[in-house]
């Protein structure tokens, strides 16, 4: 089964000397989302595409396609 890896926009936040909680005030998402980021969680495209903008980046470079590891 697959499933969304969140992972590279992990790097990304870091690589900008960024928090999780200041990068989800700036992009101006709810902490539910956040959570479902962390949790590699299915999030709306608006979402990925807010993110994408503020990071100016695109969708492939906060997201990616991975092997979920439940059987």
């Amino acid at each position: 089964m697959r499933k969304i890896s969140y992972k590279k926009l992990w790097v990304k936040i870091a690589e900008n000397e960024m928090s999780r909680a200041e990068f989800r005030k700036k992009v101006e998402i709810s902490p539910n989302t956040l959570t479902k980021l962390n949790q590699n969680e299915n999030v709306s495209l608006e979402i990925i595409i807010k993110i994408c903008e503020f990071l100016n980046c695109d969708i492939g470079d906060v997201c990616e396609i991975a092997e979920s590891k439940e059987g």
